[in-house]
């Protein structure tokens, strides 16, 4: 193979590289290279293969008519997209996969990850259960996600999602993993309502914030 599999790729996690790798000829994979900005998956299609990255990072978008777009999730090195779709064959995409950066995916046929290969590989059973692992924690995120954005107001969508990140990382001072624009659509705000927001929770004493690293002071 003219690839190496992320290290730290939750499909395969307990599982070593080697024996991952041999793996993959049961699960008939692609691999494919993408530009900056390119789309992996359009919304209204169909598909049966889910992607794991290898390298660069996707934005999972919604889009609506007029071609206004918000950023719903982002998936980097070793995470895997668009398997719950592949998982139900016939229902269509309602978010478009577009490439944050210059990619690298695999793509794996899900009915051969869920169907045990002829040669009943000893490791198949784990693979299937971490798939139903990492379906699961995309759940826990949606759900926690919407926990964020049904908040009232701006500051109570804020708050909440600064909570849940200062819980996560133990500590009162943490980095999130969105810039502002990227913050914003995913708490379904206005950029410059959110900046304001910001800009108030400071001066109010509730927050202290650098670009995308943040202190809850109260």
């Amino acid at each position: 193979m003219n690839f190496h599999l992320p290290s730290d790729s939750d499909l395969f996690q307990g599982i070593s590289l080697e024996e991952a790798e041999s793996m993959l000829g049961c699960l008939s994979p692609v691999l494919k290279k993408f530009e900056k900005e390119e789309y992996v998956f359009y919304a209204g299609s169909t598909i049966r293969t889910a992607g794991l990255i290898l390298e660069g990072a996707v934005h999972i978008i919604k889009e609506d008519l007029w071609g206004n777009k918000r950023i719903m999730e982002t998936a980097g090195p070793g995470q895997l997209f668009g398997e719950a779709y592949a998982c139900m064959q016939s229902e269509a995409l309602l978010i478009s996969v577009v490439t944050a950066k210059k990619s690298k995916i695999l793509f794996l046929d899900i009915n051969r990850i869920l169907t045990t290969c002829p040669t009943a590989c000893a490791f198949h059973t784990r693979l299937i259960r971490n798939l139903l692992s990492v379906m699961a924690e995309k759940n826990l995120f949606l759900t926690r996600k919407l926990d964020h954005i049904t908040q009232k107001s701006t500051r109570e969508k804020v708050l909440a999602y600064l909570s849940f990140q200062a819980s996560s990382h133990h500590t009162r001072t943490f980095t999130i993993p969105f810039n502002r624009q990227q913050l914003a659509d995913y708490l379904s705000v206005e950029r410059s309502a959110l900046s304001a927001e910001l800009s108030k929770m400071q001066a109010d004493g509730l927050i202290q914030y650098h670009k995308n690293e943040f202190t809850v002071l109260s």
